[in-house]
């Protein structure tokens, strides 16, 4: 069976229309697309470059360019300098804000820091790192930019007075750190870079304005930073800042006393940053004489800018201690070269011209100007230079040495008393001490014999004593004192009787009496036989011969 095709439909045809409402639709999309586009170009400001170390938490199309925390404008694309060491963020500004870029503009990103002198950013750990505008004061125009790795301590709107300070050591300035006057926070360190001859640091310091006054062209400033122990002339000295400057480190600063404060100090200014507050007070000289001094002794304890003084005020410094002032091998003294303020030299309120100085110093020195070497400090050993007039020194005229004046220098009181202490060592070393040493042995070994025997005989006089004190003990002596007494009174008896109305007496008296008599007897015997010899066979009739007697008659 044969099925019959279908019949094709037959096309119904209608009049075109004009439009139709679908194309409402994409005509709406097409407007407002344009008008956003409108509004988006309209919206856009310039395009700036901006070159960091890094892009640690920059992110494009996200993170916001601001200006005093006002969002003025986006980070649109971030990517690696041509040298790879750095990286470059295009930021768009929005519309109306070209005037934000001016010469002098500066660019950091505000992320979290905590440092010892602050903290900041903190508000960044929620809503991610920006980058801040500060504009500058210049022209209009530039769009590439160095933007700072650190921010600066205070915004360059504030008002103040800004300048540079310069020194040989970093130290432990930061930026942040405080600036201090009579101790008082009156500022802070900015920045801190190295001099492009990389022979300085250069600091750039902000005074606020109500303080900007106390700077003056004379004004000196010195580090604070730490703890400062120092050992000189006048002894330890300790210096301890505020807890904050010594954490973070500080600068102070002052007009020296007696010194006139100058003017105003400008913005830009550069100041000399001292190592300490000494170094700053002995800045304030202005030595421009230098003289030589030869020291017949030691200098040790004598260092580079110890203090030149004269009767206790500082008038110059040590500035070298070398032999290469005198190359001369045979000279056997010590060369410090020294500068002092030659104005210490003329007389009050007179202005005397530089070329007259050194003739008053040569009439000082005839007058009995005289250098010597003094001990600041018995504790530290330090020394420094004494000037001062010894009218008694012999006479001398001013002579120079190569370049520099020379100045006469005597033996220190000390030197003096140690030359005295050698020259009586030497007397010492002289005597005889070795004979008076023998004789020294001999009188103790006499002295050891005697106080041996001494020591016998005190034994001896002890063991008597002790005989005594037992005998003085003994009953039986006690009873001595009665027999004494008895024999006493014996011996008074018996020298009565041979006294002169004693019985011996009278005894004696009378055996005197015949013994005279029996003397004269004696004597008138002799006689006879001495005229009479034969009266020894006659007797003593002297008439007629002599007859001699019979015996057995008379």
């Amino acid at each position: 069976m044969i099925e019959e095709e279908p019949k094709a439909a037959a096309p119904q045809l209608r009049a075109a229309q004009r439009w139709n409402v679908v194309w409402v639709v994409p005509i709406l999309a097409v407007l407002i697309g344009g008008w956003m586009l409108y509004r988006s170009i309209s919206s856009k400001g310039p395009e700036v470059r901006i070159r960091f170390e890094t892009a640690d938490g920059i992110v494009a199309g996200k993170t916001e360019l601001r200006c005093r925390s006002v969002n003025v404008g986006k980070v649109t694309r971030v990517e690696l300098a041509e040298d790879l060491n750095s990286v470059l963020v295009y930021c768009t500004l929005d519309a109306g804000n070209e005037k934000l870029l001016r010469k002098g503009s500066r660019f950091w990103v505000v992320r979290p820091r905590v440092s010892a002198a602050d903290i900041s950013g903190l508000g960044t750990l929620l809503t991610g790192v920006y980058i801040e505008l500060e504009p500058g004061s210049g022209a209009l125009g530039p769009r590439k930019w160095k933007g700072r790795e650190t921010p600066p301590a205070t915004n360059r709107s504030v008002p103040g007075r800004r300048i540079t300070l310069v020194s040989e050591h970093a130290g432990s300035l930061s930026v942040g750190s405080s600036v201090y006057y009579r101790g008082y926070d009156v500022g802070r360190v900015e920045s801190r870079k190295l001099d492009p001859d990389g022979r300085r640091i250069l600091y750039e310091i902000f005074i606020r304005e109500q303080y900007q006054g106390l700077v003056r062209t004379n004004t000196k400033f010195w580090n604070t930073s730490g703890i400062s122990v120092a050992a000189g002339v006048d002894g330890f000295k300790v210096r301890t800042p505020s807890i904050q400057a010594m954490v973070a480190g500080g600068v102070s600063f002052a007009i020296q006393e007696g010194v006139d404060p100058g003017a105003l100090a400008e913005d830009g200014m550069i100041f000399d940053l001292h190592e300490d507050e000494d170094a700053a007070n002995s800045s304030t000289f202005e030595p421009t004489l230098r003289l030589l001094l030869l020291f017949d002794q030691s200098v040790r304890g004598l260092s580079q800018s110890a203090p030149v003084e004269y009767r206790g005020i500082v008038i110059g410094r040590v500035t070298n201690i070398s032999f290469d002032f005198v190359p001369d091998r045979d000279n056997q003294k010590v060369p410090v070269l020294v500068e002092i303020d030659p104005k210490v030299l003329r007389p009050v309120g007179s202005e005397t011209p530089e070329e007259d100085e050194l003739p008053i110093l040569g009439d000082a020195i005839e007058n009995g100007l005289r250098a010597t070497l003094k001990t600041g400090s018995l504790l530290t050993g330090a020394m420094y230079v004494d000037f001062d007039y010894y009218p008694d020194s012999p006479r001398q005229e001013l002579t120079y040495k190569g370049d520099y004046p020379l100045v006469p220098t005597i033996p220190s009181g000390f030197a003096q008393l140690e030359v005295k202490l050698a020259s009586i060592l030497d007397k010492i070393d002289k005597l005889p001490i070795e004979d008076a040493m023998a004789n020294i042995n001999r009188a103790a070994d006499e002295a050891a014999t005697t106080a041996a025997d001494a020591r016998g005989a005190l034994r001896e006089i002890e063991q008597a004593a002790a005989a005594a004190k037992a005998t003085m003990e003994d009953p039986d002596f006690k009873s001595l004192p009665a027999d004494v007494r008895q024999t006493l009174a014996k011996l008074d008896a018996a020298l009565a009787s041979v006294g002169p109305d004693g019985n011996i007496q009278g005894d004696l008296l009378r055996t005197l009496d015949e013994l005279r008599s029996a003397i004269r007897s004696m004597e008138s015997m002799t006689d006879v036989i001495k005229d009479k010899p034969n009266s020894l066979l006659f007797g003593k009739e002297d008439s007629g011969n002599p007859r001699p007697k019979a015996a057995g008659k008379r």
